[in-house]
């Protein structure tokens, strides 16, 4: 019954996640709001980014309350934790109260033991499933890991290539107000010497 309960109460939390993400339902922003957060979260392409988060904490929420393909499922919502814990939560430390990990990892550590035994009250469990054992826990975090990895590397890949050109732009031009300010300081400092020059003249 413990497992069971875990399951579908974490499972559907994670369903509320998503549907917040996808369609702005239990007080969420929707999917623009997401796209936003992608874009300052420099996930790109935002859109594509915005519905696989969405659609992985849903569809994988709804199939880990369920129990079914519980490993894959459970793999799904660890990439999403783990990407959140690495675009958001890691700088804030470890406690929740301050932004941190606490409870990326709690969500993590549920999926990974599902993922090895989702129970006989599951839909796994209807087909001699019940225990997948811990080789499939290992499965759902290194899966989990790479797909995270994967999705912060396209954030990389598909950036708009104007935003390394602002960058050098924007060096550039500090670089050229710099020496502007040096060749200033310079020329004032001749501007006194020939002061000085004729003053001794005369």
């Amino acid at each position: 019954m413990g497992t069971f309960i875990l399951r579908v109460v974490v499972g559907l939390l994670f369903v509320g996640h998503g549907l917040q993400k996808l369609a702005g339902l239990f007080g969420g922003g929707g999917i623009e709001q997401t796209e936003k957060m992608m874009d300052a979260l420099d996930m790109h392409p935002v859109g594509l980014q915005a519905r696989a988060a969405g659609l992985a904490e849903t569809a994988g929420g709804a199939a880990l309350a369920l129990g079914a393909a519980t490993p894959l499922a459970s793999a799904g919502l660890i990439a999403t934790m783990l990407t959140a814990v690495r675009k958001v939560h890691a700088k804030n430390g470890l406690w929740n109260g301050k932004g941190g990990v606490e409870f990326n990892l709690v969500m993590i550590a549920v999926a990974a033991a599902l993922a090895e035994k989702p129970g006989r009250a599951s839909v796994d469990g209807a087909f001699g499933r019940s225990r997948w054992g811990t080789g499939w826990t290992v499965f759902a975090l290194l899966a989990g890991a790479a797909g995270s990895a994967l999705a912060i590397a396209a954030g990389k890949r598909f950036a708009p290539a104007g935003g390394i050109g602002d960058t050098a732009g924007a060096t550039s031009t500090v670089s050229d107000s710099a020496e502007s300010s040096t060749n200033d300081e310079t020329d004032s400092s001749d501007d006194w010497d020939d002061l000085d020059d004729e003053e001794s003249d005369e």
